[in-house]
Formats: C-alpha cells, sequence, structure tokens
C-alpha cells in the first residue's frame, strides 16, 4: 500500500486544525473539572483542567428532588421533540409557498413575513394574545407554540428551495402530482441538509429556554428542565446573599454555588452533545446554502 505524503502546507493547516480543536475542549474541560471541584478550591485558586479535590456535592445538591429533576427533563425533551417537528413543518411549508415562482402572491407573503422580523407588537399584547385568546396558561402548548413559526429559519430554507431547478416541479406535475405530494415526497428529501442545520437551531432554541415556562408555566410538574434549575440556582444566590441572619449566613457557606452552576451546565448540555454527530453530516451542506451557485 502505498505511503501518502503530506506536503507542508497540508502538514501546517492539519496542525492548526488540531491545535484549534483542542482549544475548543478546554472550555469544556474546565466546565466538567469547575463542577467536581470544591467551593474553597474555586475561590481560592479559580477553574482549573484539573480539579484539585474532586467532591459530588454539586451533583448531590442538583439531584436531591431528583423526581422533579426526572419529570423536568421529561417535559424538556417532549418539548423540544415536538417543537421542533411541528416548526419544520410550518417553517418549510412557509417557505415551499414563497420558493414557487408560479404563486401569485409570493412577494406578499414575504414583505408579511418580514414585517415580523421587523416589528413586534410589544410583550404586554403577546401574553394577553397566548393567555387569554389562545388559552395557553398552565399548558405543554405554551412552551411550543408561540415560538413555532420563525421567520428567519423561513427565509433560510425558501433559499434553499430556490436553488433547486423549476424542472422539477414541471415534471413533477406533468406526472400528475400535486403540490403537497411534490412538497413531501420531492422538495423535502432534497432540503434533508438545510432542514437538519435549521432544526438543530430550533432544537437548541427549545431545549435552552426557560422564559416560556417563566411566562405562562406555574404548575411545578409542568415546569421545563432550565426553567427549574434557574429557580435553584436562583435559591443558592438568595442564601449567598442573606447575611442578616446568622443561621441563614451558616447555611450559605455549606452551598457551593460557583460549583453548582458548572454542574448545572454539564447536566444541561448532555442532550445536545449527543444529538449534533448525527446531524453533522448535514451540517455543512445546510451552512452552504446560497454561497456555491451554478
Amino acid at each position: 500500500m502505498p505511503i501518502r505524503r503530506f506536503s507542508i502546507g497540508q502538514l501546517a493547516i492539519t496542525t492548526l486544525v488540531t491545535l484549534f480543536s483542542l482549544a475548543c475542549l478546554f472550555p469544556f474541560l474546565m466546565v466538567i473539572s469547575g463542577s467536581l471541584s470544591t467551593e474553597k478550591d474555586i475561590v481560592d485558586y479559580g477553574y482549573g483542567l484539573i480539579p484539585r479535590h474532586i467532591t459530588l456535592d454539586s451533583y448531590r445538591i442538583l439531584f436531591l428532588g431528583s423526581n422533579r429533576i426526572v419529570d423536568a427533563y421529561g417535559i424538556s425533551l417532549i418539548v423540544t421533540v415536538a417543537g421542533t417537528l411541528l416548526s419544520l413543518i410550518v417553517t418549510s411549508m412557509g417557505a415551499y409557498v414563497m420558493a414557487r415562482r408560479t404563486f401569485r402572491y409570493r412577494n406578499i407573503l414575504s414583505i408579511y413575513v418580514i414585517i415580523t422580523m421587523l416589528f413586534s407588537g410589544g410583550l404586554v399584547p403577546w401574553y394577553i394574545i397566548c393567555v387569554r385568546y389562545l388559552d395557553l396558561k398552565d399548558t405543554l402548548w405554551a412552551l411550543i407554540l408561540p415560538p413555532l413559526a420563525n421567520a428567519f429559519n423561513m427565509f433560510l430554507i425558501r433559499n434553499f428551495m430556490l436553488s433547486m431547478p423549476e424542472d422539477l416541479h414541471e415534471s413533477a406535475k406533468m406526472d400528475g402530482a400535486g403540490d403537497f405530494r411534490i412538497y413531501a415526497q420531492l422538495i423535502v428529501p432534497l432540503a434533508k441538509p438545510v432542514l437538519a442545520t435549521v432544526g438543530l437551531f430550533v432544537a437548541l432554541s427549545y431545549w435552552n429556554d426557560w422564559f416560556l415556562g417563566l411566562m405562562f408555566v406555574d404548575k411545578q410538574e409542568l415546569q421545563p428542565l432550565q426553567l427549574l434549575l434557574r429557580t435553584l440556582i436562583s435559591n443558592v444566590e438568595f442564601l449567598k446573599s442573606s447575611s442578616n441572619a446568622a443561621a441563614m449566613q451558616r447555611i450559605s457557606t455549606q452551598i457551593p454555588s460557583e460549583s453548582m452552576k458548572m454542574a448545572l451546565t454539564v447536566v444541561t448540555i448532555g442532550p445536545i452533545v449527543f444529538l449534533y454527530p448525527f446531524l453533522q453530516r448535514y451540517f455543512v451542506q445546510g451552512l452552504m446554502v446560497g454561497a456555491v451557485k451554478g
């Protein structure tokens, strides 16, 4: 088997990319190290790649209410999966309509979507519509429906669909296919790269969201993971700042607030880290939307 030779330029590029990849791992390793460090070590020495004294106190405190953590994980997974699928369906359908050159009102529809990107009715009218008219208070739909149709994602998918040859639609029409069949059986399979890229962005948005839960959910059993953990961190910060009472001060010194923040990051980042490898092969193609013409 012949030995492959590398030029000096290829060797330099490979070395730089390898060093950059290792550098990208440092923050993640520091987060893991911080979650395993004692509060005293973080205060005295700061964050490091290797913990001086390993402890699991932060994880023990996080999982004291393990039932609530598991329930919140389930809520976040349901919201992320359902919201991502529904958002991809809605945005890709809207993008398909705007990309159809034979649709008479596609320019008007595009302008309408652009207006939603530039102007907003405000937080109070949005809240009134969601609670009073859509009746989303204390429901899972309150965590899914408000960010369902994203105008930027719709235009991103539209630009990808515009790069497809018009002959595809004409040949499908000649074979007797309708618009919905063309969309479902022809356009969607060809648009997998952009759908995977947009799907990853949407899944990240749903998974990391806590604001919708704070606004619309009062029931503890419907709280997403991010809101539950945010509440836990807020309570820890309250204990730290409550120095008026001596007993409260004694309790606060035993709570590893800094390492808990790192443990919180480790707990929440897991599903996204495992999701990315499955979408990686589509990710680069989706980011190159519109970059190459031909």
